[in-house]
């Protein structure tokens, strides 16, 4: 996938799914980011599902070292 492309596609991501992958970049487990924003460790999964998809990658850390590139985390 084209960079220019995954960037459109970065900026398909729910509020929530930014605050999950800003979650990700730190040393949380799916639970801890759970706890820490209120939901079930099931719907976090799903965001982390959703947000694999829509960024075209396969582990926690393509998707962080992609939205640092992109600009979507510091």
């Amino acid at each position: 996938m084209a960079v220019s492309h995954r960037r459109e596609v970065a900026g398909t991501l729910s509020a929530r799914e930014v605050e999950v992958l800003r979650l990700l970049s730190g040393p949380l487990s799916l639970r801890d980011i759970g706890k820490e924003l209120f939901i079930s460790h099931d719907t976090v999964k799903s965001h982390v599902k959703a947000i694999y998809h829509k960024l075209g990658v396969s582990s926690r850390k393509e998707a962080v070292d992609l939205s640092r590139k992109l600009g979507l985390l510091p």
